[in-house]
């Protein structure tokens, strides 16, 4: 009975689902693609993965896919005198390229291209979205931030900026050593982040040259607008809904989903394109500045007002 759901399981495999019998024991109850996050782990780690579903595949005689995730390009702060400064709401901090350890008035970020495109106005999440930075001023080189919300900051914590598109391609150096190794040991899909325009897509399926399907994560603002080009240069969509949820406002994360894989049904049997949702935890609704929770109780307030009497 359970071949005959529509719908696919992706799982990744880490330190806790590795070796032969859980993954044995996950296909078992039904996973039908097992995810390789290249973020994580060595390409020894990853091969030892990759033996275990090809012998899960043939104790269970049944088709196991295999996921390459790349890691694309990521963006963090440089490192504070101390480890960890701590932040107060109003407090105007310079974002510069300065790799002096900083305090509570500047610190390192070492990406030009994130700083050439920062206005006054445009807003800055870090550390996955806990702290919540607005430009208030920008230079050659330089940028000055005002903390919206968020109570530390320490070092070399992840930075987004939602609703602008930085200048950097999708593929960086370390995701094309992964891809090639990827593409050595036979995974049957590769999954690329940070994918802003169809054009880092196109690079992909370029490199890959059909020895395997190829995967769009729409995690950026930027490619929501793109979305109907990325298709063309893609076998499939994922979801990362949990970059979006830093990108977009919560309540918009849902209706990204829905649009996302409707313009992949849309192209209908005939040309396949597959999508897949991510399952992140419930830790973000949490975060000071983002609570949906807090939202979610005003909205019902609004709709039932007499059930809050």
């Amino acid at each position: 009975m359970i071949r005959q759901r529509r719908t696919r399981i992706v799982a990744t495999l880490g330190p806790a689902s590795r070796g032969p019998e859980n993954v044995l024991a996950l296909a078992r109850i039904g996973v039908d693609v097992f995810r390789l996050n290249f973020s994580h782990g060595t390409h020894d780690d990853h091969a030892v993965a990759l033996n275990d579903v090809r012998a899960a595949e043939q104790a269970l005689g049944r088709p196991l896919a295999a996921l390459g995730d790349l890691q694309g390009p990521k963006f963090r702060l440089g490192a504070f005198e101390g480890g960890k400064i701590k932040l107060d709401r109003g407090q105007v901090l310079r974002l510069d390229l300065d790799s002096t350890p900083g305090d509570h008035r500047r610190v390192q970020l070492p990406h030009p291209e994130v700083l050439k495109v920062l206005t006054p106005g445009a807003l800055l999440l870090l550390d996955d979205g806990k702290v919540r930075l607005s430009v208030v001023g920008a230079g050659d080189g330089f940028a000055d931030v005002e903390v919206v919300a968020g109570e530390s900051l320490s070092n070399n914590k992840g930075l987004a900026v939602p609703g602008l598109t930085i200048p950097v391609p999708a593929l960086t150096a370390k995701d094309r050593i992964d891809l090639d190794f990827a593409l050595r040991v036979g995974l049957d899909w590769i999954a690329l982040s940070f994918v802003q325009h169809a054009a880092d897509m196109a690079d992909l399926r370029q490199l890959v040259n059909g020895r395997a399907a190829i995967l769009a994560k729409i995690e950026k603002p930027a490619a929501l607008r793109d979305l109907e080009a990325i298709l063309d240069v893609s076998d499939g969509l994922m979801v990362a809904r949990g970059d979006l949820g830093v990108e977009l406002a919560p309540e918009e994360v849902p209706v990204a989903q829905k649009t996302i894989v409707r313009a992949a049904r849309r192209r209908g049997s005939g040309d396949r394109r597959h999508a897949n949702a991510g399952i992140d935890d419930l830790q973000p609704l949490t975060y000071p500045g983002r609570s949906l929770r807090r939202r979610q109780r005003r909205l019902r307030r609004r709709r039932c007002p007499d059930a809050f009497r």
